[in-house]
C-alpha cells in the first residue's frame, strides 16, 4: 500500500473515532417524567421552586445539596447534587441540569444556573457547577 492511502485509512479512523466519542458523551433534552423511564443522563430544564426549602448544611455535610425544581412542563422533583450550593443559586432565573433519576429523586452531576446579569439588565449571566460523581 501507499504511504498516502495508509495515512487516508489512519485519518478516517481519527475522525470515526472523534465522532463516537461525541456522540457517547452527549446526552438529551427531556422531562423529569423522561428521566423517571430511562436510565440514561439527561439534561433537564426547569425552575426553583423557590416555596420550599433549600436543604444545605456545610457544618454536617458540605457536599449535600437538595432542592425542588419544576420542569419546563410543570412537573415538580427532588433534585439532589452531590457538591457544594451554588453562589446566588437562588437568584437563578432558569436551571439546567444534568443527571438522572435514584428512586424519586433526581440526581444531578452538573448544574447550569442562568442568572440575571449583575450589570446590565439586557444581558445573562450563566454558571456551571461540576460534581465529579453521581450516586
Amino acid at each position: 500500500m501507499k504511504k498516502s492511502s495508509i495515512i487516508g485509512i489512519i485519518i478516517i479512523a481519527i475522525a470515526i473515532g472523534a465522532i463516537m466519542s461525541t456522540y457517547a458523551d452527549s446526552s438529551t433534552y427531556g422531562t423529569f417524567s423522561e428521566a423517571r423511564e430511562t436510565q440514561d443522563e439527561l439534561h433537564v430544564v426547569g425552575k426553583l421552586n423557590k416555596e420550599k426549602e433549600l436543604i444545605y448544611n456545610p457544618q454536617k455535610d458540605a457536599n449535600y445539596f437538595a432542592f425542588y425544581m419544576q420542569d419546563n412542563n410543570g412537573k415538580e422533583c427532588k433534585v439532589v447534587f452531590n457538591g457544594s450550593k451554588p453562589q446566588d443559586f437562588e437568584r437563578s432565573e432558569q436551571i439546567v441540569l444534568t443527571g438522572k433519576m435514584v428512586g424519586s429523586e433526581f440526581h444531578a452531576s452538573k448544574i447550569l444556573m442562568k442568572c440575571p446579569s449583575k450589570y446590565n439588565k439586557d444581558q445573562v449571566e450563566v454558571q456551571e457547577v461540576t460534581t465529579a460523581s453521581v450516586n
